[in-house]
This record gives C-alpha cells, structure tokens and sequence, in this order.
C-alpha cells in the first residue's frame, strides 16, 4: 500500500510540474485573443492600486504633481490579465528604459532582411538591455535608424507611441553620443516612455506577439537574467530568488524609471510592473514599490 500511495505522488508531482511547464514564456494565446489595455482596465484592482499608492504621503504628492507613475498587469490568469495605472499616458523622460525601441526596432528589421544578424548585432543588442551599454545602444541605433525606431513605435499593431493619447515610448538621440536628433513631437523628449505603453510592450512580449514568437523568444532571451541588481531586481531577488526576471531600466539626474516582467513559479507571482519617477530619491521609491505592489496583487 505504501509502495503505491509513493507512486501516485510521484506521478502526481510530475503532472504538476508538467503543467507549470506548459504555461511558459511566450505565452501561447491567438492573436483574437490579444487586448487593448482598455479592455484589460480593472476596476477593482485600479482601487487597490490608487488606495496603496496614495497611503504613502511622498508618493502621493509626487503622483499628483504629475512626477510619478505607475502601471502593473496581473498575468496570474493568462487568459484574463488585469491592468491598472496612475498617471498611465502621462510621458516622462525616461533614459535608458526606451532602449527596448531599439531592441524591437532591430529585431523587426532582422526578420525583415532590413539588417543581418551578425554576432557582433547580437552581442550589442544584448549588453545593450541586460548592461544598459550607452556604446552598443548607439551603434544600434545607427545601424537601424531613428525613421525605423519610429515607424516600429508608431505601427498600428503596437502603436507604442502615440500622438494623439499622450505619446508613449521612443528613441530620437543617440545614448552619450552627437549628431543629429529625432525627437518627438509633444514634449520635445529624447528618450521617452509612459508607463501604459510600456506595459503594453511587456504584454505583447509575454505573449509572443513582438515581430512574432521566435523573435519575441530571443528578446526575452535578451532581457532576462539582468546584470544590473538594483531597483526593482534588488528587491525581487531577496523575496523571490526562484522567479524569471526579464526587465529594463533607467536614470538619469532626477529621472528614474524601472520595467519588468515577473514570471515566478507561483501563479500569483506572474506581473508586469513599470515605475517613472521624477525625483532625486527615485531609485528608492522605485525599490520600495515592490512589495506593496505585490500586495495590491496578492489574492
């Protein structure tokens, strides 16, 4: 009897564990089944945030002076992910974060032939999120162009950056180097994000649908793993060491900014979180949103 009832956790345990592997990244979802945030807006879970948020007298203040963002995506049910924001379509300087424009940018036109994937293409794509390497973000940028990180940002499938509701993220200078400029419309930003955007960004990523599933694979390859431990990385590697991390972040004088898209093993733990500060205790606040977050999140 023993023997058997041993089995039968064994194959119990791996059933599990069959299971958990089964929803992986990408996502595997139709294209029909894919939102607008809009339509992904959750009410109960915007009060949760905005109640959390503004408890916090700093963050208050900032949040209504217009230098604090804030959006997160419950992906604990893949099929139904949850999204709320504060100030979501307000646009921020947001330093190196809009390096993931270029990052699609010149994914998309790898698979368009527009550009060959060379090693040295590779390598520079990837110190450029996991290092936030200014010299590769450039030569990047030279390689593909600033019209090509525009017209990526502005495709209607993504519309990433959009004039006509706040404008979101892109990419119109090179990171530490002259010459000539793009920047957008709006505010005159030379690197630019909002956080439903980017948002929206890690959300089709999660689900495959950036250039399409292979190049969407090799971006998370590129974006996982960080080998910058602060902000939000600092706090998730001491309260979830087993969980996925695939993020991108920024700074730059008072402006700070964090992105990331937390894949644990726990369902509960699966969230996009996004922060733009304009303060000069920003990588702070940014650490310190962790865990409420994840308490706004917690069933």
């Amino acid at each position: 009897m023993k023997i058997k009832l041993f089995f039968a956790f064994i194959f119990l345990s791996l059933t599990i564990n069959v299971g958990d592997d089964e929803i992986g990244l990408p996502i595997k979802i139709a294209d029909s089944k894919i939102k607008p945030l809009s339509e992904l807006h959750n009410i109960s879970l915007q009060k949760k945030l905005e109640k959390e948020l503004m408890a916090n007298p700093q963050w208050r203040s900032l949040i209504n002076n217009k230098k604090m963002a804030v959006g997160i995506m419950d992906l604990s049910n893949p099929n139904q992910a949850k999204y709320a924001s504060v100030n979501g379509n307000y646009m921020m300087y947001a330093a190196s974060l809009p390096k993931i424009a270029i990052l699609l940018a010149a994914m998309d036109a790898i698979e368009k032939g527009e550009l060959k994937e060379t090693p040295e293409v590779k390598a520079d794509m990837k110190i450029m999120i996991s290092k936030s390497d200014n010299h590769a973000a450039t030569r990047m940028i030279d390689r593909v162009g600033y019209k090509k990180i525009e017209s990526v940002m502005t495709d209607p499938n993504y519309m990433f950056y959009d004039e006509s509701n706040g404008g979101g993220l892109w990419v119109g200078k090179r990171y530490g180097g002259a010459g000539d400029t793009n920047r957008e419309p709006l505010k005159n930003l030379s690197h630019a994000a909002t956080v439903n955007k980017v948002c929206r960004y890690y959300y089709l990523l999660a689900h495959g649908k950036l250039v399409n599933e292979k190049r969407s694979k090799q971006m998370l390859d590129i974006m996982g793993n960080p080998d910058l431990h602060h902000k939000f990385v600092s706090v998730l590697e001491k309260i979830a060491p087993q969980a996925s991390l695939f993020r991108k972040s920024g700074s730059w004088q008072t402006y700070h900014s964090d992105s990331i898209l937390v894949w644990g093993n726990d369902p509960n733990r699966r969230y996009i979180l996004v922060a733009l500060v304009d303060d000069s205790g920003g990588e702070q606040i940014i650490r310190d949103l962790v865990k409420p977050i994840e308490k706004v999140l917690k069933k």
